[in-house]
């Protein structure tokens, strides 16, 4: 108990990728680039949505939502990793730490439920388009973003507190980028076996379900759109939902190399860059793969644009 109030005084030291990489400063230069570009593109992306009237329909709402989950999911990891790195500082308090994890955990399960509703929302588009009005209102969109939120706020405050209680004795040093589950419990002084069963458990309920929503939505949207008889059409679902797949696949892919493999297949340095990926390098790339992708974002982007750039037009005599 001696220890532990030490350690809930003096927080914690974050031995992240960065301290462990071969070239920091260029780690760290490109991490900084990547932070600037999400919050640049996915800055833009909402700046559309909101401007732009026709694209106030449901999937763009919760397209609107995705952005804003991933701009504050990663502005709470990478300016403090950047920062700590250029003061050559690493420590975090004990309440800073547990703020860390519940954001970060608040964050991810609001996105992991916010992805398979949006794939509900392509699969009633394309297999029941009569119907999209009334399955996918207003109403109901938000429904499911409130739903997304409550959820996952529930989730993370169970986590943050179930972790949080132990006593962590073994080392101050978090081999990680942040405060996450799995390297906060390597440094607890008692026996976690049960609770990381648990975090198992629960982490293949609230990441597998979504996930097979998200496969079951598409094995039905790729059975419609092979019976379209349009190419145009045909064209234009695969668009939309490969986009939407991409993100899916980059997101699920490093969140279930994470927590399902067992913890003899994990080290430190496979934990980093995968935190990285899911936390930084998704979404910088996520707007960037929806609008390159899709005509009516890229439009109404020139038109927000040129509406900005030229709103008080010169004319030349």
């Amino acid at each position: 108990m001696e220890f532990r109030n030490s350690t809930l005084g003096s927080g914690f030291i974050l031995v992240g990728i960065l301290r462990g990489s071969d070239s920091p400063e260029l780690l760290c230069a490109t991490i900084t680039f990547l932070y600037t570009l999400a919050l640049t593109s996915k800055g833009l992306l909402l700046l559309v949505i909101t401007v732009d009237t026709w694209l106030h329909v449901p999937m763009y709402l919760l397209l609107g939502q995705l952005s804003l989950i991933d701009l504050l999911l990663t502005s709470v990891i990478t300016p403090k990793a950047v920062m700590d790195f250029l003061l050559r500082d690493n420590t975090i308090s004990f309440g800073g730490s547990a703020l860390q994890m519940f954001i970060e955990l608040v964050l991810v399960g609001a996105e992991d439920l916010l992805l398979a509703f949006m794939a509900y929302g392509r699969y009633v588009a394309i297999c029941h388009p009569l119907n999209y009005r009334v399955l996918m209102s207003p109403r109901v969109c938000w429904l499911m973003v409130t739903a997304s939120w409550i959820l996952a706020i529930q989730m993370a405050l169970g986590f943050t507190i179930n972790t949080m209680h132990y006593s962590f004795c073994k080392s101050r040093h978090i081999r990680h980028l942040f405060c996450e589950i799995p390297p906060l419990l390597e440094l607890a002084c008692a026996d976690t076996s049960s609770y990381k069963l648990v975090v198992y458990l629960v982490g293949v309920f609230i990441l597998i379900l979504p996930l097979i929503a998200i496969f079951f939505s598409y094995a039905c949207i790729l059975f419609t759109v092979l019976h379209m008889p349009s190419n145009e059409s045909r064209k234009k679902a695969l668009v939309i939902c490969s986009s939407h797949m991409t993100v899916v696949g980059m997101y699920y892919g490093a969140l279930t190399v994470m927590y399902f493999l067992p913890s003899s297949y994990h080290n430190p340095k496979q934990d980093n860059i995968l935190s990285v990926f899911y936390t930084i390098v998704t979404p910088a790339l996520n707007p960037l793969i929806y609008s390159l992708r899709n005509k009516e974002v890229t439009g109404a982007l020139r038109k927000v644009l040129g509406n900005t750039c030229c709103h008080h037009p010169i004319h030349l005599r």
